[in-house]
């Protein structure tokens, strides 16, 4: 090719924008900027011009062809080169190599125990095709510049990643394509890990770990023998929610009005065998130890009540027949935390997956409840307790006996009461039970008031549902002998539940909403479970630990079976096996873990990650337990903590662990939004209507996506620039790519460097806070950046390059740039240390304005302020850490401690009167002698212009009050300078 082209290629942009950071060619080359989409096959034209193997300006690029053309002939449009405020597409691949080939961040598997130790840990990603957003480095950026901070304070700092990548996007997309699982899954991770050290993030790379490996695997299935030993794993025919499309399980989480989250396809539900691990038996121990955690109080509350504990009591009504109202010998017993409203209970409802219902129903209503048991066999549980749907039901045709009064109330079968959850009935109270009385009001079921809402007394009060406590009223029966009429409602609950305990009819009862955790997907790709099933008599064998691990066999099937059976049934010479110990033929269990498993306990193997002998080694565990610092999404609050601390529990009480706790301190970073987009309404004709106006609920009108360049700002409104009568709808909406609204952080790094966009993420707002991205906002924390590097370096030469020395000069700093340097210290320590990441930018960003102001730049104050920047810009701090004649990276220099005698605020403002009239302030140092002050006055610009050439007849001073000069005004001027 010529030396001056410009070339087009179509190959994936991920790939070229970091291969043309370290394009060197003997002649020139020019890419042009990328396009923002990271998909393979589009255009991609990257702007960059390289010459003779040095970087050079594009003019001297297009001058130098081979003499070819005239040096005064005009630049080619096409290869001027975009502005370059400093050089960061020369020092973060520069830096990013040297970490690697020195293993800067490796934590050495033996470390000094005398030291402290700081655990940080990113939640686990998965690593998908799609690759990162800009969302996603927010929490990364947020752990290694806390990292970073610790290393330089003297700590023995754990900062690992790793990969979540068993699960069903792999295998999906392997039906789809045929491509194996493993190659897809191989191939993200590659993608993930580039993308993460184009970063410069300060992960041991030495310690990744993947829950696909064996070597990882085997651990997770040495887990689950232990709790099968302990009768914490077991198998029982649950109802679940199968998808026949996907061929599995699905948790309620992954179906979303009655579909498949992924591929939209139909689920319902249906009874099947399956493995659960009793996450129940710790219900109170993970109740009660989140009192000793630093986690935000949402998220324990969050888990307070997924766990949901409560004390109520458990009656039983006996079941009628159908033809003279007879007792019979069963009985449907039901939870209730109100055993005070028990006289109200009108009628009663069981689940649609009820153990007696076919027992009891009657042979008109056979095929109504039938029918409707299928519609509710559609729905997830999270639809069916949705507080907002219309509610639902059938009635059975039978009748149970209220042991209260003896009155024979109607039994409903109704989906919004699950099998799950209590004894899988209620005893319906539609007085004083919001979805009792929506339901009974539908229906025409009596409603009967029991408790009397003493704050409210009115007769039209009185007839509304009502929820709360107060005195009981209507609650006597002779027959039965109970009464609790006038009582409160905490006193009737009591009696009722002595009374029920007394007579048969119940005991008190403490129940959890918590669920035993489902714990078997019927896929391929995940652990395969290390049972073996007896071919007699179905009877579970535990494989032997030594034959850990159990790993998956191959196959190039992977589609559903379409009878249930899960895709490892394919595998028959796997599958068909013979039991070591008794030589008799058994199967192995051919459901595999969900992908909750391996993410369960992965940062205990991080402490420990190539041990063949062990999950962890005891000391190490013992030293770096618990982790103290775990950042990762709001949506993870719940399930994956909640299941992380079950394991750790049950790891404690067998003595793997030496923690109650896995995770000391967790945070949930925000979530970044895509940028904002406007909204407009256009009618039928085409003209635009304004979104406050009531046409805009008009079915008929057009809604319409404007650009920002159409819009503009009018008080509190955005409105269209070209009639600001119509007023738009500015919205951000989570980045995704069905909206088109994704912002790949490699054409950011190409644009800005990685340092840019770390302060950028880390400088939108506060941490914890959800932050709508805009990429024209990052331009201002990449000029601090250039600010600071020319403050240090100095302008570039007239090439555009910069020298290799420094501006910086030996100097001793003056006291107002040791202050300065120190106030900015205890600031960014500070915010740094509270997760305020913004506002430690924001000191940063003030003592470099301060700078500016100075006439020189000493080495005791520059150097000191590089320390504080590298945690939030390593790669900028490295490269003017070097140049200022340091040979070793500073990852490990101590970070820069405030003395406190410079964070005093030793300066007074200080009044000045003329002849007794305040005329200005100046400011002196506490104890500022009266001739100093003087002398500050007369050099002050608004106050010389009084006492320039004046007669001083005397002078009254105050220390730390006021100065007032008094003139003489009948002598001679004289000056006073």
């Amino acid at each position: 090719m010529s030396s001056q082209q410009t070339l087009q290629f179509r190959a994936d942009p991920f790939v070229l924008s970091h291969c043309c950071r370290h394009i060197r060619l003997a002649g020139s080359l020019t890419l042009q900027s990328p396009l923002k989409q990271p998909f393979s096959g589009l255009r991609f034209r990257c702007r960059r011009t390289f010459q003779g193997g040095v970087r050079s300006s594009a003019k001297e690029a297009a001058q130098s062809n081979n003499g070819n053309r005239d040096k005064k002939s005009p630049v080619p449009e096409t290869a001027i080169e975009p502005k370059r405020v400093y050089p960061f597409d020369d020092i973060e691949p520069k830096w990013q190599r040297y970490w690697e080939e020195n293993r800067t961040f490796r934590t050495p598997d033996d470390v000094d125990t005398s030291k402290p130790k700081f655990y940080v840990l990113d939640m686990f990603p998965y690593p998908s095709g799609a690759g990162l957003h800009v969302g996603h480095p927010l929490g990364y950026t947020a752990t290694d510049i806390l990292a970073r901070l610790r290393r330089m304070q003297g700590y023995n700092v754990l900062h690992p990643m790793g990969w979540d990548a068993f699960g069903l996007p792999a295998e999906q997309y392997a039906i789809e394509t045929g491509t194996h699982p493993k190659t897809t899954t191989l191939k993200n991770i590659d993608r993930f890990r580039l993308q993460l050290k184009s970063l410069g993030f300060s992960y041991d790379w030495d310690r990744e770990l993947s829950t696909t490996e064996p070597d990882y695997y085997k651990w997770t299935q040495w887990i689950f023998l232990q709790l099968y030993k302990r009768g914490l794993a077991y198998q029982a025919e649950v109802p679940v929610n199968w998808c026949p499309a996907l061929g599995t399980v699905l948790a309620n989480e992954e179906v979303v009005d009655g579909v498949s989250e992924r591929g939209g396809h139909p689920v319902i539900r249906k009874p099947m065998r399956q493995w659960m691990l009793k996450i129940t038996a710790y219900a109170d121990r993970l109740l009660e130890d989140l009192d000793e955690l630093e986690w935000p109080e949402s998220i324990k509350e969050m888990q307070r009540n997924w766990i949901g504990r409560s004390e109520g009591a458990e009656l039983d009504f006996l079941i009628l027949d159908g033809e003279g109202g007879r007792e019979t010998d069963k009985k449907i017993t039901v939870y209730t935390t109100r055993p005070d409203t028990l006289f109200g209970a009108t009628y009663m409802v069981v689940a649609p997956e009820h153990h007696l219902l076919s027992y009891f129903i009657t042979e008109e209503q056979k095929q109504q409840v039938e029918e409707y048991k299928d519609f509710a066999s559609r729905k997830s549980d999270l639809e069916r307790t949705e507080l907002q749907k219309d509610k639902t039901g059938v009635f059975t045709g039978s009748y149970a006996k209220n042991p209260a009064n003896g009155d024979a109330i109607p039994i409903w079968v109704a989906d919004y009461v699950l099998a799950s959850y209590g004894t899988g009935a209620i005893m319906a109270v539609p007085a004083h039970d919001t979805r009792d009385n929506e339901f009974a009001l539908k229906y025409n079921i009596p409603i009967k008031w029991v408790v009397r809402n003493e704050a409210n007394s009115s007769d039209d009060d009185a007839k509304q549902v009502y929820p709360g406590v107060g005195k009981i009223e209507n609650s006597s029966s002779l027959e039965t002998g109970l009464d609790i009429n006038q009582l409160s409602s905490k006193e009737a609950a009591l009696k009722v539940i002595e009374w029920a305990e007394r007579t048969g009819n119940g005991k008190k009862k403490v129940n959890y909403k918590l669920r035993d955790w489902l714990f078997a997907r019927q896929r391929y790709w995940g652990e395969p479970i290390p049972i073996l099933i007896l071919d007699e008599s179905g009877e579970t064998i535990a494989v032997s630990e030594s034959e850990l691990p159990l790993t998956l066999p191959e196959l190039n099937d992977f589609t559903p079976t379409g009878t249930g059976e899960p895709p490892l049934s394919k595998a028959v010479s796997w599958v068909n096996t013979v039991d070591p110990a008794t030589g008799k033929p058994v199967k192995r269990e051919t459901s595999t873990m969900p992908q909750w498993a391996g993410s369960c306990w992965y940062y205990l193997r991080f402490m420990d990650p190539k041990n063949s002998k062990a999950l962890v080694d005891k000391e190490k565990e013992k030293y770096w337990s618990p982790v103290d610092v775990y950042v990762g999404g709001a949506e993870h609050a719940v399930l994956h903590l909640l299941y992380s601390r079950f394991w750790h529990k049950v790891l404690y009480d067998i003595g793997v662990v030496s923690t109650k706790e896995p995770f000391k301190c967790v945070i949930n970073q925000g979530i970044i939004l895509g940028e904002v987009q406007y909204t407009a309404w256009k009618d039928q004709e085409g003209n635009y209507v304004s979104a406050d106006t009531e046409e805009r609920l008009n079915e008929t009108l057009q809604q319409v996506t404007l650009p920002e360049e159409k819009v503009m700002k009018s008080g509190d409104h955005f409105v269209l620039k070209e009639d600001p009568s119509i007023r738009l709808i500015p919205r951000a909406y989570k980045m995704s790519k069905s909206r088109g609204n994704v912002v790949n952080p490699d054409d950011v790094v190409l644009e800005y460097g990685a340092d840019s966009l770390r302060l950028y993420e880390m400088f939108m707002g506060p941490f914890r806070d959800s932050k709508t991205w805009n990429t024209s906002g990052i331009e201002g924390v990449h000029r601090f950046l250039a600010r600071t590097w020319r403050l240090v370096i100095g302008l570039p030469q007239s090439d555009g390059s910069f020298k290799d020395g420094t501006l910086v000069t030996d100097d001793e700093p003056t006291l107002d740039q040791l202050r300065s340097l120190h106030k900015c210290i205890a600031k960014v320590t500070e915010e740094i240390e509270s997760t305020r990441f913004n506002t430690g930018i924001s000191g940063m960003m003030e003592f470099v304005n301060a700078a500016y102001k100075w006439n020189n730049q000493p080495r005791g104050i520059i150097e000191p302020f590089v320390l504080l920047l590298s945690p939030y810009a390593p790669h900028m701090a490295e490269e003017l850490w070097s140049r200022l004649g340091h040979p070793n990276s500073l990852a490990y220099e101590s970070f820069p401690k405030a003395n406190p005698d410079y964070l005093k605020d030793t300066t007074i403002v200080l009044p000045v009167q003329i002849n007794g009239k305040t005329r200005g302030t100046i400011e002196v140092e506490e104890g500022c002698s009266e001739d100093d002050a003087f002398a500050l006055a007369s050099q002050d610009k608004k106050l010389e212009k009084y006492l320039d050439g004046q007669s001083i007849k005397k002078r009254i001073y105050v220390p730390g009050k006021i100065l007032n000069v008094i003139l003489d005004r009948t002598n001679v001027k004289v000056t006073t300078k």
